[in-house]
């Protein structure tokens, strides 16, 4: 008779598959509903306003689409980034993000709903936080163990719902291809698995769209491209090669890659570079097993295996041998330094600084996994673990997943995005396990103990029946291993035997409030993370005054709105490219570079026009007819991240382009230290960005000591002078300085000199030698 441990609920089959249909569907509509409650923060304690840098190029590219309608978008050129060169927006951005919005805008409107689309832009990433909760359950759902697959399915999507790591990219306002990237990301890999599930071209072909929407909106899209041929690679190797897969394979890659080429970014890539290279392979390995197989078919053993050498053979050589022609000619271009940066390290600072100075690139420190994934950090790899035990298709899929997301969110900090979703499946697989094991009512049955002499002899077999392998095993085995009847102990008493599982309400109840008061704190931790680090827009800072009231520090909004209200439309303006994109946005302003970082010389110049002498500076800035330079200075309010701590990035920019005019080892003191006070280099004391960020900054503490705050140093007392720039505006916590670049001299003097006439102070006379008379001699 079977006891319980509890008694459990009396339910017919139907009713309990309708209260169980009932209960997930409200679970899942109010996973959905925390996960864009979560990212409202932002909206909340300050407004509805896009966050960071690229979501401003973003928005105002969603602006364009949306007024001025898709074929203007397409074939955009905007004359007011990287002047003079320009730039063809249409054809170096990936459309899928605006598209999107601009639909959903358009969906509103049609509807009777005025929206801005503004509304829609900031309130993009929250919507789609709740669809990236349904596709996780989907994927997790096809994950899990058999009996658990709905558990395992709701773990996951309440974890990626709130997991910091993926917060970070999707709060409200976060206005990036991101927002909606792991959304098809996982839409993508739930549908992969349903075709190699399923065998079929239908779920191929639609995996194929999902691709296609992928490469749309993101360019993490190659993540995709690797993973899928890598499983299916993965599975050939261990022998499961099958039908389902070439037909899931095939359809997939022959549609995605032929829709993937209809976005002008992408264009002819998949079949021009390195990092397609692998899924063109194992396609074209795909159709040699296939072709393997059919010849094994009719074939004879001995012929087939000379066959099948001779084929190996010639095929590697053919492979190799083209390999090495199309990549030695050009037709394939070799691997990019942001790959090879993956890999090593320490590449990109040596090779390419521009790619090694944004934060986002730099290898993650161990704190911020704890930080984004708390306790799902050690659910992870027993999630892993439990896919390894039973290793079906798609385990294997986890498996290859888990190993790479891990390895690439080590080594680049903006990864940890690509790594959360996997750790949220994994950690559902665990942890849905843990709850089955322990809420399952049904106590061990005993066993009652039997003599072996009354253990009855194994049935024999029908004559004519073929035996199972079972049996086979059965009547192979010794009678030790037939009998499963316990053995008597040497007292003479029969033990007794249990079947595997768990005795009574305490000891259930114990680990259930345990991983229950864990999980609590894991929301505890989700929501403090999120508040707090992850939803503040970058825009807008804030701080706590002396009596714990938030205090606002608008001078970006302040800086841009003056540059917008008191410059000419067609004015432009030189700053690091960090803040391109936001002068572009806020100010409507020509800027000379902006985030999108396609050229490297010309960032290089705005680097080297930072970096040397104001006089230097000065025909640099004519030549480009800069009308404003903008700096970012925190030394009086502490706001790190300003231009002199990315000072040292320019100049190892523009040192790879004119290493005889720029030098690094130049701005640090003999003793190899980065100073900004009275023991700075000259070549530090000289340089533009220098001059510009202290000027005037002495006067602000009246003769006494001027601390840089950021820097924890005392400033010189006599301030930089400027002769080439006026002084146009700083904002009131003085992070925003702007500097006018002045007009050459009417006169034709220098700078220096005009502006020490001006103060009074005359160029003093220099005496002409007298020339001496020499003596004609007769």
């Amino acid at each position: 008779m079977v006891s319980y441990a509890y008694p459990p609920p009396n339910l017919s089959p139907a009713a309990s598959a309708a209260t169980s249909s009932f209960l997930r569907t409200i679970i899942l509509f109010l996973i959905a509903g925390a996960a864009v409650a979560s990212r409202e923060f932002a909206v909340v304690r300050f407004e509805s306003i896009i966050h960071e840098f690229d979501p401003w190029f973003n928005f105002r590219a969603t602006k364009v689409l949306t007024k001025e309608g898709f074929y203007e978008f397409w074939n955009w050129f905007d004359p007011t980034a990287w002047y003079p060169l320009g730039r063809v927006v249409g054809g170096t951005l990936y459309p899928g993000l605006m598209v999107t919005a601009g639909l959903i805008w358009k969906a509103l409107q049609t509807i009777n709903i005025p929206v801005d689309i503004r509304e829609v832009c900031v309130q993009l990433a929250p919507a789609f936080s709740g669809l990236t909760a349904f596709a996780t359950y989907l994927f997790a759902k096809e994950v899990g163990k058999e009996g658990s697959r709905e558990g395992t399915g709701l773990w996951a999507a309440l974890f990626i719902g709130i997991a910091p790591g993926y917060i970070s990219r999707s709060v409200a306002g976060s206005y990036d291809n991101e927002a909606i990237a792991i959304f098809i990301l996982m839409m993508t890999f739930y549908l992969w698995i349903r075709a190699v599930k399923q065998g079929s071209a239908l779920w191929g072909g639609v995996t194929a769209l999902f691709y296609f929407y992928m490469v749309a909106a993101w360019g993490g899209y190659a993540f995709i491209t690797n993973m899928l041929p890598l499983h299916v690679f993965v599975l050939i190797l261990m022998g499961r090669y099958s039908s389902r897969l070439y037909v899931a394979y095939s359809s997939f890659y022959a549609i995605g890659t032929l829709a993937s080429m209809q976005v002008p970014f992408v264009g002819f890539l998949p079949l021009l570079t390195s990092e397609h290279m692998s899924s063109l392979g194992v396609f074209g390995l795909l159709q040699i097993v296939a072709f393997v197989s059919l010849v094994q078919s009719h074939v004879p053993p001995k012929q087939f295996k000379v066959l099948l050498n001779a084929f190996i053979a010639f095929g590697l050589t053919v492979a190799v041998a083209g390999l090495l022609f199309m990549t030695k000619s050009g037709k394939i271009a070799p691997w990019t330094g942001r790959f090879y940066s993956l890999w090593d390290t320490g590449y990109a600072r040596i090779h390419l600084p521009l790619v090694s100075s944004v934060s986002e690139h730099q290898p993650t420190a161990w704190p911020s996994f704890f930080f984004d994934l708390q306790m799902l950090i050690y659910l992870f790899p027993a999630g892993v673990y439990m896919c390894f035990r039973e290793l079906r298709d798609e385990h294997v899929f986890v498996i290859i997943y888990a190993v790479l997301a891990s390895y690439f969110a080590g080594v680049m900090v903006r990864l940890m995005l690509t790594l959360t979703p996997v750790v949220c499946v994994s950690a559902a697989v665990a942890i849905s396990s843990i709850y089955e094991t322990y809420l399952d009512p049904v106590e061990p049955t005993r066993i009652t103990p039997i003599d072996e002499s009354t253990l009855e002899a194994p049935a024999a077999p029908v004559p004519g029946a073929t035996p199972s392998k079972k049996s086979k095993k059965v009547a192979d085995s010794p009678p030790a291993a037939v009998s499963s009847a316990p053995r008597r102990s040497k007292s003479g008493s029969s033990s007794k035997k249990y079947v595997p599982g768990i005795f009574g309400l305490d000891t259930r109840l114990a680990p259930v409030l345990t991983f229950t008061s864990l999980l609590l704190i894991f929301v505890l931790h989700c929501t403090w993370v999120t508040s707090t680090a992850y939803s503040s827009p970058s825009v807008v800072l804030a701080s706590r005054n002396q009596d714990g009231s938030q205090a606002i520090i608008d001078d970006f909004r302040e800086a841009y709105y003056w540059l917008r209200q008191n410059t000419k439309e067609d004015a432009k303006v030189m700053s690091w490219w960090d803040y391109g994109y936001q002068i572009a946005g806020f100010a409507d302003r020509t800027t000379l570079v902006d985030n999108n970082t396609w050229n490297n010389t010309h960032i290089a110049m705005v680097g080297k026009t930072m970096s040397v002498r104001e006089e230097v500076a000065y025909p640099i800035l004519r030549k480009h007819d800069v009308d404003y330079v903008l700096v970012i200075f925190g030394g009086l309010l502490g706001f790190s991240g300003d231009d002199l701590n990315k000072f040292l990035w320019m100049v190892r920019i523009s040192e790879g382009i004119w290493p005889e005019e720029v030098n690094e080892q130049k701005f640090f003191t003999s003793r190899g230290e980065y100073k900004v006070d009275g023991d700075a280099t000259e070549t530090m004391k000289n340089s533009l960005m220098y001059k510009m960020s202290y000027y005037r900054f002495a006067e602000l503490y009246g003769g006494g000591p001027a601390t840089d705050r950021v820097r924890q140093q005392t400033i010189p007392n006599v301030s930089p002078t400027l002769d080439t720039l006026d002084e146009a505006f700083t904002s009131e916590n003085w992070i925003v300085r702007i500097y006018e670049v002045k007009k050459e001299d009417i006169l034709g003097r220098d700078h220096k000199a005009a502006n020490a006439f001006k103060d009074g102070k005359r160029k003093k006379r220099t005496k002409v030698p007298k020339k001496v008379k020499r003596s004609v001699t007769a």
